[in-house]
């Protein structure tokens, strides 16, 4: 169901009925750290006219500075009131698409590609590709200057309760905050690692779901800045427990329905589901690196620790990076399980979506369900199984990525090229560090 676009009337009454001070123009980078520019509620008419520019050089994986003037367009769909009061009244936001000088739609901007992958989705018949998100975060104590610390939050564990889990409050808040903003949240409790936490909220359709996972962190950092925590999405910050994922349950639908599902058929799914399912394995190894973008993320990508290693897929158990989720009819889905929350949400969405669709074009079945747990296997049965590892470093990752069109398309070039530039850079900066498990092991060794 689309989302109601506010005409130029109700946002003046909203702003009037809210107490609306300051707009919040809220876009993405290439990396997906959310960026804003604020504008006091005297421009607002200047916002409605497409007349906000910025300085685009200034933004990681944009343009250089010659052609740096950049406009933001707001979509009037994504208008949301902070629930939160401020002294000198409200703020409100607004997501933006970002236009170059000369009016067009820019191809570096990560929400305006997803909208590009998105128009090749319904070329090929389909009306709406739907996305679950399931993001992992950890509640961390700050010290007396404000500065994050390693201590951790509680030592509960997975569906614990107070007293044992101590960010509960925090998390509850969170909760509210959310609904208040029109989140429907559909879960919430604390995960497997001491100072984990985990939230799910409705599906939407694919662009709806990454502004949504967006608007989400920001508001659990800033909850959390309340309680005197600080929230990270980093995929692994501590050794030796589990890290943080973002599981994505996707469907794809057309004028007639969820496509994934087939009364009678094998687990009744359908052969459209089966060929998505062919495609997101043949492209699961070459999507890693969108998925999983920065180093740390291969910290969480180990055999022992719950997160997906090997490339296959299952009905029934959670050892396989796909896993086909109970329910059936509108609801059938398939649940991707190697995403993590660092992941650029509209990049990672578009590169699983082009995947998937290269599986419908070129009639891709997948390989034969596990429905053991493949953690127990050895090297010899996962061959037997045709089951290959995902890469294991972000270097590998970023050489399957090289190998890959469709991929590439899913990005375009412009964010592709920047994409393969700052990664490399980001893995070459790894790379000449030592760290304190190089010294501890080595130092005295040799």
């Amino acid at each position: 169901m689309a989302k109601h676009v506010y005409t130029d009337d109700e946002v003046r009454q909203l702003i009037k009925d809210e107490n609306v001070r300051f707009l919040r123009l809220m876009f993405t980078d290439l990396f997906g750290t959310i960026k804003n520019v604020e504008i006091p509620i005297s421009q607002l008419d200047k916002l409605l006219a497409n007349k906000i520019m910025f300085d685009g050089s200034s933004i990681d994986g944009f343009v250089r500075i010659e052609e740096s003037d950049m406009y933001l367009y707001p979509d009037m769909s994504t208008w949301l009131v902070f629930p939160w009061g401020a002294e000198h009244g409200k703020v409100a936001r607004v997501i933006c698409e970002v236009y170059t000088a000369d009016r067009k739609p820019f191809a570096g901007d990560p929400r305006n590609n997803l909208i590009r992958v998105l128009d090749d989705m319904k070329s090929a018949g389909f009306t709406d590709f739907n996305i679950g998100p399931e993001p992992e975060f950890f509640l961390f104590k700050m010290d007396e200057a404000g500065k994050p610390t390693t201590k951790l939050n509680d030592q509960g564990s997975y569906f614990d309760m107070a007293p044992m889990d101590l960010g509960e409050n925090c998390r509850r808040d969170i909760v509210l905050e959310l609904e208040n903003m029109g989140f429907e949240i559909e879960a919430a409790h604390h995960e497997v690692a001491p100072g984990q936490h985990e939230i799910d909220f409705k599906y939407a359709n694919a662009l709806e779901a990454a502004d949504n996972i967006q608007t989400f962190k920001l508001v659990v950092k800033t909850v959390a800045r309340k309680y005197g925590l600080f929230a990270t999405f980093m995929p692994k910050p501590l050794s030796g427990i589990n890290g943080s994922g973002m599981h994505i349950n996707m469907s794809l639908f057309n004028k007639d329905g969820n496509t994934f599902y087939e009364d009678g058929g094998d687990l009744d799914l359908s052969h459209t589901a089966y060929n998505f399912l062919g495609g997101l394995l043949k492209h699961a190894r070459n999507f890693t690196a969108i998925t999983n973008p920065i180093v740390n993320s291969y910290k969480r990508l180990v055999p022992g620790f719950e997160a997906p290693v090997y490339v296959a897929w299952s009905g029934s158990n959670r050892s396989p990076l796909i896993r086909v989720p109970n329910a059936r009819g509108v609801s059938t889905r398939l649940e991707l399980r190697s995403v993590d929350p660092s992941a650029n949400p509209y990049l990672a969405i578009a590169a699983v979506l082009e995947a998937g669709l290269d599986g419908v074009k070129a009639d891709i079945q997948p390989n034969d369900s596990v429905d053991r747990n493949i953690y127990r296997m050895d090297e010899t049965e996962r061959e037997d199984n045709n089951i290959i590892s995902l890469p294991s470093t972000l270097h590998n990752a970023l050489k399957y990525l090289e190998t890959d069109e469709v991929l590439k398309h899913s990005m375009g070039d412009h964010l592709y090229k920047s994409f393969m530039e700052a990664k490399n850079l980001e893995w070459d900066a790894y790379r000449q560090q030592v760290s304190e498990w190089e010294r501890d092991q080595y130092v005295e060794k040799y």
